[in-house]
């Protein structure tokens, strides 16, 4: 039984790289060295780890955002990574979230940035993060993404989407 009540999808193995279940690269990793095979799946499980060790989890599905590469049902969305062309010690990934209006795509991102950048079990020296260009305002959160990436102080969520954690009338 899944967390939404319906029957478990039968998952990929962990072990599989398969590309009609994943993203095809987007604009972030066009002209870079796109990981398939075998370096997708290490790298992968790399990500899977630092997910789970920072709790990295989509709250929709009830599982570590690395997972929704393996999960049949969303064949367009998860993440694809590669190194960057003019330095292979920098990984690229793009995260494309299941819908256009994704309400976690933003704290998914910046959290699979934070955790990715946070070990340094993947051997890369730099780790740039960002969304598909399908996410509705993904301008603004790879804006944010670059932000963070950089060094800079830690900007503000973009957008309203229901006020703050500071504000007293948020809810949550």
């Amino acid at each position: 039984m899944s967390f939404l009540g319906g029957s478990e999808p039968q998952f990929d193995p962990a072990d599989a790289f398969v590309p009609e279940h994943i993203p095809e690269p987007g604009a972030f990793l066009a002209g870079h060295d796109v990981l398939g095979g075998r370096d997708h799946v290490a790298l992968h499980r790399t990500a899977a780890d630092a997910f789970e060790e920072y709790g990295v989890y989509d709250a929709t599905f009830g599982y570590n955002l690395a997972r929704l590469n393996r999960d049949p049902r969303h064949t367009d969305a998860g993440f694809r990574y590669a190194e960057e062309a003019d330095d292979p010690t920098t990984l690229r990934a793009e995260f494309t979230p299941t819908t256009a209006f994704c309400p976690q795509a933003e704290p998914l991102a910046v959290g699979a940035f934070r955790a990715l950048d946070a070990v340094d079990t993947h051997g890369y020296e730099l780790v740039r993060v960002r969304v598909d260009a399908s996410l509705d305002g993904s301008d603004a959160v790879n804006e944010r993404l670059a932000k963070l990436e950089s060094g800079e102080a830690d900007p503000e969520p973009v957008g309203d989407r229901g006020g703050s954690p500071s504000d007293p009338s948020t809810p949550f």
